[in-house]
């Protein structure tokens, strides 16, 4: 069973929120915050698995909570927001949020954005995706371009396939092999690039190049 804390300000979408994460069976709510700070305190009192996190609040934003948060616990933040090229998305994933979900996606697509983000899949909202690395790659001192040449080739794409929004299952079915593969490769990804989590894997591919903006 995978545990949540749903963080927003307004008590109907965070009630709504609860419903709709509550009705999957593999997923439990542990509990709610109305503000960042309380996040934070919350997080540490209930270790859940997942934050689902809004990032505009009174009272301290979800940017700090997510820096708290993901600096102490072992939790994963999947941020909601309410606009593609909200500002405070990009601080977010700065901040340490693994995944990205606006807030009019469908019940199945918050209650699979959940388990995925519990997965380490980090998962982005396609129709900002693009726009979110472009913004890091617009950005100036963004850090040295991430060394890819010790990639093996299966390594290569597979961060190719990452840096295009696409699940372990997916990139399994593109590449035809085993998605416990794909994790394995992930894995090796990760410790090569010394990147923190998938999030940071999709900007090292277009940062290095091996994968363009549109």
């Amino acid at each position: 069973m995978i545990s949540v804390l749903v963080v927003d300000d307004q008590p109907l979408m965070r009630h709504g929120l609860s419903v709709l994460v509550g009705a999957a069976p593999d997923l439990t709510v542990v509990g709610e915050a109305a503000t960042g700070p309380e996040a934070v305190a919350r997080s540490r009192e209930l270790r859940p698995d997942v934050v689902l996190m809004d990032i505009r609040m009174p009272g301290g934003d979800g940017i700090d909570a997510t820096a708290s948060i993901t600096a102490e616990l072992p939790a994963r933040v999947l941020v909601l927001s309410m606009f593609e090229l909200d500002e405070y998305v990009h601080a977010a994933l700065r901040a340490g949020a693994s995944g990205f979900l606006l807030k009019d996606a469908r019940p199945d697509q918050l209650a699979d954005a959940v388990r995925r983000t519990h997965a380490g899949e980090s998962l982005f909202a396609p129709s900002i995706l693009t726009r979110l690395v472009e913004h890091y790659l617009d950005r100036p001192g963004g850090g040295p371009v991430p060394r890819v040449d010790g990639l093996t080739p299966r390594e290569t794409e597979v961060l190719v396939l990452v840096g295009r929004g696409l699940s372990n299952d997916e990139i399994a079915a593109d590449l035809h092999i085993a998605v416990r593969t794909v994790k394995t490769h992930i894995g090796s990804l990760l410790a090569k690039l010394a990147a923190r989590d998938r999030a940071q894997l999709v900007i090292a591919a277009y940062r290095s190049g091996l994968v363009a903006p549109s």
